[in-house]
């Protein structure tokens, strides 16, 4: 066995013991923090380069490499052990490459965004233990340590979303990305357990054991369910339910636009490289369960057309919420909301190679925008609303070039940015599905907003004239928030040094990554063309067409609705600029209160504020009546009850048990004295009872000789 594979738990282990170290030293040792946290990830990137070298000598089609270890062993009468294990092929190696090389930009922007922040070792502290955490998501052989590792990204992400955990909106988008995405992981939970149930192991891999192997596939293919459905569907959508939460799909996306109240590298980390991605590694991982039919059925099974169908849906409906925020992070995370619908539907009508391109090229464009949106924050003074922007391409030249880069990649640009080439593939794979074209339209659709909605935000962000000034005068209470917000070290601490309100490029420990990312996002572009599907290849996909005339004229097609995206979205917003912050939105046009529906997310948290949120109060409610008054009443009555018997019973025993015996005793106590007089031991009471004994005696003879 190669010596990367038996030591590929390293990867994982060296931020989580970064994460230890951190945790145990003072917050005055920022240096060190940084320093040991920048070098975990360092060698996990070279160790994810020397599994990448090991992926590529095997190749897509060669044996996988695993080590499997035991790790708890059945008590007597219940034989086994249950295993863990690490796997390396294509899909690992891929994925670890890219989240610690994206990652370590991300460490690397933190050192100067976070420069102020007295909190930044604790910072660093959360960054590598999330870090750590999502690459043993990677690496695991085990949907046991998928699920352990799972949940600590759960975990770390809440203590993120919440690091500036004194505001009231930061700890409450915490707590909703907690609950919300522990709802899926219920449903993931229980698919676990059935997966176990049926197969007898967790292990993806063990010489032909593994529950994604053959033998366990067939097994859960030939039985159903009461439904109807092969019981690998019903667990391969219970384990979907875990990703929707973790993805951030429809209906439980409503956390991941409020997870940018944490600071702009938790976003880029979380909405780019590791903790929504892990939900679409999730299905690439349990592909062939998903994927498992009966000999001779359609190959799209429910499993699948659920994947399809729901990342379909919330491609869309992201994207035309998106298209009405003014929130510059908010923007980027309806769109990566509508994004990972891409990828969810590239997985369900393509396999993995379609939606793993995408998940990939849009981890680089999708870092570089969070990170330039944090540059563009930093140097507006910790202004975060696009309308009070404006013409700051020429302060931030370095920014907004990087920018422009990942606007393009994600709008899908033709032929030059690799958003393009990932986003084609999964609209070729959507238009082949024999199921429905409903999926690729939607898709169309999602593509047209996309384009729209960056282009927006560009022309309002980075062109036209400056619009900081431009409000009227904030209220007291605004004025202090704002003021709080910027100046205060634990919320981020970009205080501006100058009294101008003039924005400023940001320094070069925060431009350099954008620099890199950028370059990733236009170079990452030559590896998944139809000339050349080197990446789809990679992960074992069978790609011959090439540029035949169906694919030409779906290119021609998806390049002419991302013109008439930007071309648009130009028109409205770049070619006359607005001239103050408070011009109303020319959207708020639109029809039937469109723009409307779209800035309020469709009520979808309102919704769920007067149904589910509601129900659960009304719950908690009834539960605490029930507890206080009706179980609490009857536990009560039953121990009034018991009390009052239990005085019964002292009564009872203190007058007539207890009464009776003492009257008793003292009976036989008197008596007892009484005789006690007749063995004194004096001499002369003897004769005297003898003497009177004598005289009865005669008495009673001469009484009786007389008669």
């Amino acid at each position: 066995m190669p010596w990367i594979v038996k030591n590929l738990w390293l990867i994982p282990a060296l931020p989580m013991l970064a994460a230890g170290l951190t945790a145990l030293a003072p917050q005055r040792c920022r240096k060190f923090a940084a320093s040991l946290a920048i070098g975990s990830m360092v060698g996990a990137f070279l160790l994810s380069l020397c599994a990448f070298a090991r992926a590529l000598q095997i190749g897509p089609h060669g044996p996988k490499d695993f080590y499997n270890f035991d790790w708890l062993q059945f008590a007597a009468g219940a034989p086994g052990v249950l295993q863990l294990g690490w796997v390396l092929d294509p899909l690992t190696a891929v994925m670890l490459v890219m989240v610690t090389f994206v990652g370590l930009l991300i460490f690397i922007y933190s050192v100067g965004y976070m420069a102020h922040d007295e909190n930044f070792t604790r910072f660093f502290t959360f960054l590598s233990l999330f870090a750590g955490a999502m690459l043993g998501v990677v690496i695991a052989n085990s949907l046991l340590l998928l699920f352990i590792c799972w949940e600590l990204v759960g975990l770390t992400s809440y203590l993120l979303i919440g690091f500036w955990y004194h505001r009231p909106s930061a700890a409450a988008a915490a707590k909703k990305a907690f609950i919300t995405t522990r709802v899926g992981d219920v449903f993931f939970f229980l698919g676990m357990m059935w997966l176990y149930h049926e197969a007898g192991t967790l292990l993806f891999y063990d010489e032909g054991r593994g529950c994604l192997e053959q033998g366990a596939l067939i097994g859960m293919v030939a039985q159903t369910t009461s439904l109807g459905l092969a019981v690998s569907t019903c667990i391969g959508l219970l384990i979907f339910a875990g990703a929707v939460g973790k993805s951030g799909q429809v209906p439980l996306h409503v956390w991941l636009p409020d997870a940018m109240e944490g600071p702009t590298p938790v976003s880029a980390l979380i909405h780019a490289a590791t903790m929504v991605a892990a939900g679409v590694f999730l299905v690439a991982r349990v592909f062939p369960l998903m994927a498992a039919h009966p000999e001779g059925a359609a190959a799209e099974t429910t499993a699948l057309q659920a994947v399809t169908w729901i990342g379909a849906i919330t491609a869309v409906f992201a994207a035309s919420i998106a298209v009405a925020q003014n929130d510059i992070k908010r923007i980027l995370a309806y769109s990566t909301v509508s994004q990972l619908g891409y990828m969810m539907m590239g997985l369900g009508t393509g396999g993995v190679a379609v939606g793993m391109f995408h998940l990939i090229t849009h981890a680089f464009f999708k870092a570089l925008l969070f990170m330039g949106a944090g540059s563009v924050i930093h140097g507006c003074h910790e202004e975060q609303d696009i309308r009070r922007m404006g013409g700051i391409k020429k302060y931030m030249p370095i920014t907004f070039a990087t920018y422009a880069v990942g606007m393009l990649a994600l709008a899908g640009f033709p032929l030059f940015f690799s958003g393009f080439w990932s986003k084609d593939e999964i609209l070729h794979a959507a238009h082949g599905w024999p199921v429905s074209h409903v999926p690729f339209y939607l898709g169309v659709a999602g593509a047209f907003l996309t384009a729209f909605y960056m282009t927006r935000q560009v022309a309002l962000v980075f062109f036209g004239n400056n619009r900081s000034e431009a409000l009227p005068s904030r209220s007291t209470h605004e004025a202090k928030e704002a003021h709080d917000k910027s100046h205060a070290p634990n919320a981020g601490g970009h205080a501006a040094a100058e009294d101008s309100r003039a924005p400023h490029e940001s320094p070069p420990v925060m431009t350099w990554p954008l620099i890199i990312l950028a370059a990733c996002a236009i170079g990452l572009s030559v590896i998944g063309t139809p000339a050349w599907p080197w990446f789809q290849s990679f992960l074992g996909a069978h790609h011959a067409e090439g540029f035949t005339a169906g694919v030409v004229k779906l290119m021609v097609i998806s390049a002419l609705i991302v013109f008439a995206g930007l071309g648009l979205g130009w028109w409205l917003y770049g070619r006359k600029p607005s001239q103050n912050a408070d011009e109303p939105d020319v959207l708020e046009k639109l029809p039937l209160g469109m723009h409307t529906w779209f800035a309020r997310k469709y009520g979808i948290d309102e919704l769920y504020e007067l149904t589910v949120i509601r129900f659960n109060a009304w719950s908690a409610r009834a539960c605490a009546f029930l507890d206080q008054w009706i179980w609490g009443g009857a536990v009560a009555l039953v121990s009034y009850l018991m009390l009052g018997f239990s005085w019964v019973s002292r009564a009872f025993d203190e007058f007539v048990i207890n009464l009776g015996f003492d009257q008793s005793c003292g009976g036989v106590t008197r008596g007892g004295r009484m005789m006690s007089r007749f063995q004194d031991g004096r001499v002369q009471n003897y004769l005297r009872i003898l003497g009177a004994g004598l005289v009865a005696l005669v008495l009673f003879l001469i009484w009786g000789g007389g008669k």
